[in-house]
């Protein structure tokens, strides 16, 4: 059976194309070793399922250890009403994943299955009771733990297990070896009050739990070995180096836009060669299709959070700078959803598909609040097709002087330093939207400049939007934006100067290899 890429579900190495993680799960492993209780919480599609199918094959293969996977997707409200329903629940599911190929072991589970199993009093001694019996290292894998995490029987259940980790780890009990929890949220931020005694002293479930700190984006190397294995199998001819980093380059490593990228190029666009544009083809692609459940996801959690909205728009912007603190509430929860990363301490959006699906959404609700730009994509195009840069600035440049006479907020310096670089991506948006894209490289100076990376029909051009501070800072702005074309490979650069004087002029100049124009 020829394999494929896989963009749904868990990946399947016999079935799928997939990237060697083989470093990743020898730490994980680390953790099971040392008898750890741990939580992988990732965003959707990261390859947490992945990951704890491939850590059971592994348990599998060594006879002190006995792996039992679980998921909670799927199963009803009705196992999670009370104590009474969920105890005999668990130890019967428990029980059917060895139903078919180890009956013997499902026996030893449904053995402990009676009348008295109502309380969880009672389902820890069936469990000290199975543990004992088995004399294994059991470890205990359950997926998607988030579709049950805010019920409240599914805490005590999780206060249960803390109980029995610290009393086994005291040789006064015996427990599970390992757990591993897989979801989206952290558990151990999860609160419960675990005595009906206690007003104002909350404790976390699962406060006992190690940090997971094992980092599931594909790196360049771990990206090529999938790349390695799809040519050999297909004859397919590329450089898998260049194409692994070009890949990591507009995913920073986001496990689910790897594979679909490499999809769309492997059953789309299907080059005997692959090359760098193709890449560029399948990024927009990927951006044009109309039902995808990873930005479906991204829109709803803007749409129904404000405040994220709020954040993330400002990103977007570059209108504020933050530093990256998973202790501040919409910092952690944008992170947690894999909206934003830490970069050197700063908070940037994880990759350039979501600045881009991101933009997207943010400049098309302000482009009906505010109205838009009388902008016409073939306006900007010549004879061959490709794009006009330097009419699109100039056209800008215009438009923006005929808002800046009739308004006194064009004026303003607020207007300058942030909403001037809304009015630029407004402006852009819809003469490339469709045939090319654009994606934002912030370089922290004083200048507070903003570089933007135009990709259109197989050319690049580099924009740097910059305050006006003096010819100093100016003539280090050009140093600057040339270094920055010098390693991108371009000759020409463009540069949009943001002058807040009142006695500005709406002039441009051109000036080796550089084109400016002066708002």
């Amino acid at each position: 059976m020829k394999k494929e890429f896989n963009d749904t579900g868990t990946c399947i190495p016999t079935k799928h194309y997939m990237v060697d993680t083989t470093k990743k799960l020898n730490k994980t492993f680390n953790y099971i070793e040392r008898g750890k209780y741990f939580i992988i919480n990732r965003p959707r599609q990261y390859g947490k399922t992945t990951t704890l199918l491939l850590i059971e094959k592994i348990l599998k293969k060594k006879d002190e250890y006995l792996p039992i996977r679980l998921s909670f997707e799927g199963i009803g409200d009705s196992e999670f009403e009370s104590q009474k329903e969920f105890c005999p629940f668990f130890l019967k599911y428990l029980s059917e994943e060895f139903y078919i190929k180890k009956l013997g072991l499902s026996k030893i589970f449904e053995s402990k299955i009676d009348e008295n199993l109502i309380t969880f009093r009672a389902l820890s001694k069936a469990i000290t009771d199975i543990i004992m019996e088995l004399d294994k290292k059991v470890v205990l894998l359950i997926d998607e733990v988030d579709k049950s995490s805010n019920n409240q029987l599914f805490l005590h259940f999780l206060g249960m297990l803390r109980d029995k980790y610290l009393k086994a780890n005291e040789g006064r009990d015996a427990s599970f070896h390992s757990v591993i929890l897989a979801g989206l949220h952290d558990v151990k931020t999860l609160k419960l009050k675990l005595r009906p005694d206690e007003k104002t002293t909350y404790n976390s479930p699962w406060n006992i739990a190690a940090d997971y700190t094992v980092d599931m984006t594909f790196n360049t190397d771990e990206i090529e070995s999938m790349l390695i294995q799809y040519q050999n199998e297909t004859k397919t001819k590329m450089d898998t180096k260049i194409i692994a980093k070009e890949l990591r380059f507009f995913t920073s490593g986001y496990p689910y836009f790897v594979s679909k990228l490499c999809k769309i190029i492997d059953e789309e666009i299907e080059p005997v060669v692959w090359e760098k544009k193709h890449i560029v083809e399948a990024v927009k692609k990927l951006l044009k299709l109309r039902n995808n459940s990873n930005f479906d996801t991204v829109i709803k959690n803007l749409e129904n959070n404000e405040k994220l909205q709020q954040f993330m728009t400002k990103i977007i912007m570059n209108s504020k700078e933050y530093s990256f603190s998973n202790k501040v509430p919409i910092i952690d929860y944008a992170t947690m959803h894999g909206l934003i990363k830490d970069e050197n301490g700063k908070v940037r959006i994880h990759n350039k598909i979501y600045d881009e699906c991101i933009s997207e959404y943010i400049f098309g609700k302000l482009e009906i609040e505010n109205g838009p730009f009388n902008t016409v994509q073939s306006t900007y195009l010549k004879v061959n097709g490709k794009l006009d840069i330097k009419k699109l600035l100039l056209k800008f440049q215009e438009a923006i002087k005929e808002k800046y006479s009739k308004s006194d907020i064009f004026k303003s310096k607020e207007f300058l330093e942030e909403n001037l670089r809304m009015q630029f991506f407004m402006f852009l948006k819809p003469i490339i939207n469709g045939t090319g894209f654009s994606f934002k490289e912030v370089q922290t100076s004083e200048e507070k400049r903003l570089d933007v990376v135009i990709l259109f029909k197989d050319e690049k051009f580099i924009i740097e939007l910059k305050m006006w501070y003096g010819e100093k800072y100016h003539q280090e702005g050009i140093a600057q934006i040339k270094d920055y074309m010098e390693r991108e490979n371009v000759d020409k650069g463009y540069m949009i100067v943001m002058n807040k004087n009142k006695t500005k002029q709406f002039t441009s100049s051109e000036e080796d290899g550089l084109f400016t124009i002066w708002l």
